[in-house]
């Protein structure tokens, strides 16, 4: 009788999980639902979070053997669903009033943001698979505590790209090749490639991701979504895999510029164990939530820079793209922006330079990403390798799985090869401060800017060196139907102004369609 009774059991879960989503007996329109939208449904009784829950279970079921963007579903995610449910039901029986926050709402995590429960942390490597956190990281704690339901791990690029300079974006061994579901011979871009690729395919409600340079705003771009790469420090790195602790950050990226703006405010905020940073960049926090920013005249009275060199330039060679900002800019200004145009910024080609050997950003990351994984593998409470050495042994006895031969990992040799933050690092790190001074911060100031408009993610390593924060939103559609996006960059701190500047770009030109795939 037990056996069969474990029987049913089983067959009831996987009746759960392969149930077609037309007959989950809801009339809610689920696909594209924003979060307000799922909020709404809540309370008025025309969907719950287990429903909600089921729904993406049996999408990423159908999809992700063809996107390869979600690396592991959390085997509790419907019991937190329940959980929500229940505290939902509470809530309405005392009255409670329900706002657009995150309780209920499922979310994918980039493997590289660590839960203490049933999933893995890993980056996407077999080199972790089976190490255990010693707790959850910075901002899934916050998540949690605004109550939403982590649904699983989002796929990346191996490592965030830090592994080798030859492995295409969105690979990682542990679940292949991520593809873009606009178009799936088309870059997917990284490294959160898999949470801009799951939440553009409605795989999620929600998805966070992390940068270092451009890993949020360059996969928001090509997938047509909206990435939020915050201050440096705004949301915690504690519990977050390394690379860089002078440029690694944690954002959201999602389908809307509100849903952002929801997911940004549960995370932002201090954490001990990332203590210097969130103490630093508590002053950048507003009174208030981030949505009281959400305004449809965003627009009205900014001051918006365009640096046409080297950014606008390189897509001259793109009619559609070309034409497309040339619209936008149009655009921003009938919304009432002021546009400042023929910018330039000081020392812009060395902090873009492509020679590695003389790369200031790179020296400082290698250096970096040593010690600060080192230290992130000795903290772990169970774990197959100790430090960044036993990665680059695991990789060698693992090369077949590991794709060794076919991608290398001359980034781990070359960060090996490094001993400590000595007086070349310390020059390094120095040079980027003044570009940044000298450059951004004194072309904003100059011309009372309260952004810098570029395409794409082509901003991003000037974001990064200075620890700015920056918003893609969907800007277009190429000849073959690939993405791109426009990006927001500012000051530090300066996130609501950018939410006011997105919110008021995005409704004004409703550009993100759904994937057809």
């Amino acid at each position: 009788m037990p056996a069969l009774i474990l029987l049913i059991h089983f067959l009831l879960i996987l009746l759960t999980i392969i149930t077609p989503a037309n007959s989950l007996n809801t009339h809610f329109p689920i696909k594209e639902a924003t979060i307000n939208d799922l909020q709404t449904a809540f309370h008025h009784n025309k969907l719950t979070s287990k429903k909600l829950v089921q729904f993406y279970l049996q999408q990423i079921q159908k999809l992700n053997p063809i996107l390869r963007a979600v690396i592991e579903v959390n085997p509790d995610a419907l019991k937190q669903a329940e959980e929500a449910d229940r505290r939902r039901a509470i809530a309405r029986k005392c009255h409670s009033v329900e706002g657009p926050g995150l309780d209920g709402i499922p979310i994918l995590l980039k493997d590289n943001i660590g839960t203490k429960d049933k999933l893995n942390t890993t980056a996407g490597s077999y080199a972790l698979l089976g190490s255990v956190v010693p707790r959850d990281a910075g901002v899934v704690k916050r998540l949690r505590k605004a109550g939403a339901i982590i649904l699983g791990k989002a796929s990346l690029s191996e490592w965030c790209h830090f592994r080798s300079f030859t492995a295409p974006n969105g690979w990682c061994a542990r679940i292949g090749q991520g593809q873009n579901p606009y178009n799936l011979s088309a870059d997917p871009c990284g490294s959160s490639s898999g949470p801009a690729i799951a939440v553009a395919a409605n795989l999620a409600a929600a998805t966070l991701g992390t940068e270092t340079d451009g890993s949020i705003l360059c996969p928001s771009s090509t997938n047509s979504v909206v990435g939020i790469k915050p201050t440096l420090g705004l949301t915690s790195r504690g519990g977050v895999i390394p690379i860089s602790p002078t440029q690694d950050t944690v954002g959201p990226i999602c389908r809307t510029v509100a849903d952002a703006a929801y997911v940004l405010e549960s995370i932002v905020g201090y954490d001990p164990y990332d203590y210097e940073a969130t103490m630093t960049a508590r002053k950048y926090i507003p009174q208030g939530s981030y949505a009281q920013f959400l305004k449809l005249d965003g627009l009205k009275g900014k001051r918006l820079g365009i640096v046409r060199n080297p950014f606008f330039e390189l897509i001259k060679e793109f009619p559609v793209q070309n034409t497309a900002y040339k619209q936008h800019f149009h655009t921003l200004s009938k919304q009432g922006a002021v546009l400042v145009d023929d910018l330039e910024i000081p020392n812009i080609e060395a902090i873009l330079s492509q020679d590695l050997s003389h790369n200031n950003e790179l020296i400082v990351m290698l250096a970096e990403f040593k010690s600060s994984l080192n230290s992130y593998l000795k903290q772990l409470t169970k774990s197959p390798v100790r430090s960044l050495a036993d990665i680059i042994a695991f990789n060698n006895h693992n090369a077949e799985k590991e794709m060794i031969k076919e991608y290398g990992q001359e980034v781990f040799l070359f960060a090996e090869a490094t001993n400590g933050f000595g007086s070349k690092e310390e020059k390094a790190l120095a040079t980027l401060a003044k570009w940044s001074r000298n450059g951004f911060e004194k072309i904003m100031a100059e011309h009372n800017l309260d952004a810098i408009i570029t395409p794409g993610s082509s901003f991003s390593t000037v974001l990064a060196i200075g620890g700015y924060p920056g918003i893609s939103v969907p800007a277009g559609y190429d000849k073959d139907g690939v993405p791109f996006g426009i990006c927001f960059g500012g000051l530090k701190g300066t996130e609501p102004k950018l939410i006011e500047i997105a919110y008021g770009f995005e409704q004004a030109t409703q550009i993100r369609k759904p994937p057809t795939l």
